[in-house]
């Protein structure tokens, strides 16, 4: 399957440039022409995002920083003609993975995305099997082992374990959750939220407590001390 990567510009020739040639390439390009248009799009199913700064109201930086927050680790490339050592550190301190100036070479655009795309691919090889003292989740097989013994989870049981034990001891709000997992589901409240971690939780037994949640902020996956 071709790797989703969005790409992030109010200049509509850019964008049309740039997909041509992630097509070429083999990607899978789908544009967005404003921040507010890409956070509308923008799935868990995309694998980078190319995104421009100055945009409209909501700037690149905003943006990075709005997916950030909502846990996305999604790889971002800002692309801008704004290059100064600050402006670079600024990219970087909001969660950016990569900075090119313009006008940019195409070929450093394609040899930069598949560098991210490889890095991450090692990154997932190694921690498709997420263990915890008793409990080990398996990302590829969608299996969860406690104490040898397989945990029979839903989807919905196992993707809620899996983002939170992918970012320990982060605190997801509801709202969080549902934009990362259920992003198109309409009838998706925070309520059915804390439906899905109480049943969660009670399946995972003497485990449970690896889930807390944070009165007034949401849930998070506590790492075992000691």
């Amino acid at each position: 399957m071709a790797e989703k990567i969005l790409v992030v510009d109010d200049d509509k020739d850019i964008c049309e440039i740039l997909s041509f040639n992630l097509a070429n390439e083999g990607y899978e390009a789908e544009c967005a022409y404003s921040a507010e248009e890409a956070l509308r799009k923008f799935t868990p199913s995309h694998s980078l995002i190319l995104l421009d700064v100055m945009m409209g109201d909501m700037s690149g930086y905003k943006l990075a920083e709005t997916l950030r927050h909502a846990g996305s680790t999604v790889p971002i490339i800002f692309l801008t003609a704004k290059d100064t050592e600050n402006d670079m550190l600024t990219g970087f301190s909001v969660g950016g993975d990569d900075y090119i100036s313009k006008p940019f070479s195409l070929k450093e655009i394609m040899a930069r995305i598949k560098a991210i795309l490889r890095r991450m691919t090692v990154a997932k090889e190694k921690n498709s099997r997420l263990v915890f003292d008793h409990v080990l989740i398996d990302l590829d097989s969608k299996e969860v082992m406690i104490d040898g013994n397989a945990v029979a989870l839903t989807k919905t049981e196992f993707e809620i374990l899996s983002l939170l034990a992918s970012n320990p001891d982060r605190v997801f709000r509801r709202e969080d959750i549902i934009d990362l997992l259920w992003k198109d589901a309409l009838y998706t409240t925070e309520r059915t939220i804390d439906v899905h971690i109480t049943r969660l939780r009670k399946k995972l037994g003497a485990q449970a407590s690896l889930i807390s949640s944070r009165s007034g902020y949401g849930y998070r996956f506590n790492i075992p001390r000691g």
